[in-house]
C-alpha cells in the first residue's frame, strides 16, 4: 500500500471513530443517562478525547457533522444514522460555535465589550454578562471591578441581563483565595466585601431584570452572586454551595442573608455550617433554584425567560422588586460584613486558608 493510501485509510479511520463518538454521545443524552457536561468530562478525562465530542462538533459546526453522518450512514450503515437531537440543534439554527450555540454557549461579546475577566452581549434588550475568568471564574478583586463597570452601564438600559459562564466547567467557585491572603482585612478586604456587595444591592433594587444562569458549580461567592440575581436557572448538573466554614471564614457577599430568605433558617444553616454542596434538583426543592433544565437547554431557557421579562413594564418591575425585598435585608448585610471582618482576621482563618492552599487538613484552635 503506498504513503498515499496509508494517509486516506488512516483519515477514514479517524472520520469514522469521530462521527461515531457523537453518535454515541448522543445517544446516551437523549436516554438521559447523564448531562451534556459529564458526558464531555467523561470523554476527556476517561477515554482522552481532547476536545470532547460535543466541544469538537461545536468546533466543526453541527450542520457540516450532520452532513457528514448522512453520507456516513449511507456508506457505513445505519450506525452512524444522526440522532434526533443533532437534527432538532441544527433545524433550531444551533449550528455550533459559528453560531454562538450548539451542545454549549459561546460569547459573541459585543464590539469593544471584551474585558479581561467579563464579556458583555447583547440582543436586543436583553443582555448576557459573560464571567470570563477560566477556569474557575473566582471573584478576583480584578472580576468584581469590571462587573461593577459593566454594570453600570446596563443597569435600567437594558430590560433583562443574564448572567452566564463562557466555559462548561464552572459558573463560579467563588472568591479568589489567594488574592484574598494578599489583603490586609481592615482596607482592601474591606473594599473588595463592600465593591461586591454594593454590586448586588444596585441588581436587586434595578428595575432590569437578572437571571443567573448556573450551568455548573456555584460555589461560595458565585453562589451569592446568583443569589442576588432575580431568578436562578440551573442545569441538572449544577451544584450549589457556601463552603466558606471549611476555610474557617464565613459567606462574605450576602451568604448569610440571602440564603435563609430562599431556603429557609435552617436548610440555610446547615449549608453555612456544614459546607456541603446540593444538587440542582435538591436546590429547585428548597427554593434556591426557579427551574432545573437539561444542560444542553439551560442558556436557551434563559434567554426565553430573558426575553418575557424584558417586554415587562420597568416601572413596576423595578416596584415590584423594591417592595418585595423589604425588609432588614442592609441591616443583616451589615453584621455580616462585621461578623466576616471578624472571621477573617482569626488564626483560624489563616489556618483555613492555609490549608486549602496546601491541600491538607485544617486543625481549627478557636483563635
Amino acid at each position: 500500500m503506498s504513503t498515499a493510501d496509508n494517509a486516506g485509510a488512516t483519515d477514514t479511520l479517524v472520520e469514522r471513530f469521530s462521527l461515531k463518538a457523537i453518535v454515541e454521545a448522543c445517544l446516551v443524552l437523549e436516554e438521559d443517562e447523564a448531562a451534556a457536561k459529564d458526558i464531555e468530562i467523561g470523554m476527556m478525562m476517561g477515554a482522552g478525547i481532547l476536545p470532547g465530542p460535543f466541544t469538537r462538533a461545536d468546533d466543526q459546526g453541527l450542520d457540516t457533522v450532520l452532513e457528514a453522518l448522512e453520507r456516513a450512514q449511507a456508506e457505513w450503515g445505519e450506525g452512524f444514522e444522526a440522532p434526533l437531537i443533532l437534527r432538532r440543534l441544527v433545524a433550531g439554527g444551533r449550528l455550533g460555535r459559528k453560531s454562538g450555540q450548539g451542545f454549549f454557549p459561546y460569547p459573541q461579546p459585543d464590539e469593544g465589550q471584551s474585558r479581561e475577566t467579563v464579556l458583555l452581549e447583547t440582543r436586543g434588550e436583553v443582555g448576557i454578562v459573560w464571567l470570563n475568568r477560566p477556569p474557575t471564574n473566582s471573584l478576583s478583586p480584578q472580576l468584581i471591578q469590571e462587573l461593577w463597570e459593566l454594570w453600570h452601564e446596563v443597569d435600567g438600559k437594558l430590560r433583562a441581563v443574564v448572567f452566564a459562564s463562557s466555559n462548561i466547567f464552572t459558573f463560579s467557585a467563588g472568591a479568589d483565595i489567594k488574592e484574598f491572603t494578599k489583603m490586609a482585612p481592615e482596607k482592601e478586604g474591606k473594599e473588595l466585601i463592600d465593591a461586591g456587595h454594593s454590586l448586588m444591592r444596585s441588581m436587586e433594587r434595578s428595575s432590569t431584570v437578572t437571571i443567573a444562569s448556573v450551568n455548573s458549580i456555584a460555589f461560595g461567592g458565585g453562589c451569592e452572586l446568583a443569589m442576588a440575581c432575580d431568578f436562578r436557572l440551573a442545569a441538572e448538573s449544577a451544584t450549589f454551595g457556601q463552603p466558606e466554614i471549611n476555610l474557617g471564614i464565613i459567606p462574605g457577599f450576602g451568604g448569610t442573608q440571602r440564603l435563609p430568605r430562599l431556603v429557609g433558617e435552617a436548610k440555610a444553616l446547615e449549608m453555612n455550617l456544614v459546607g456541603d454542596p446540593i444538587d440542582a434538583y435538591e436546590a429547585l426543592r428548597v427554593g434556591l433554584v426557579n427551574q432545573v433544565v437539561p444542560d444542553h437547554e439551560l442558556f436557551d431557557t434563559s434567554m426565553r425567560w430573558a426575553r418575557k421579562l424584558a417586554r415587562q413594564a420597568p416601572i413596576a418591575v423595578e416596584q415590584i422588586k423594591r417592595v418585595s425585598a423589604a425588609g432588614d435585608l442592609d441591616e443583616g448585610i451589615v453584621a455580616e460584613k462585621q461578623g466576616f471582618a471578624t472571621a477573617f482576621a482569626s488564626e483560624d482563618a489563616k489556618e483555613g486558608i492555609g490549608a486549602f492552599l496546601g491541600k491538607r487538613q485544617p486543625k481549627f484552635t478557636g483563635r
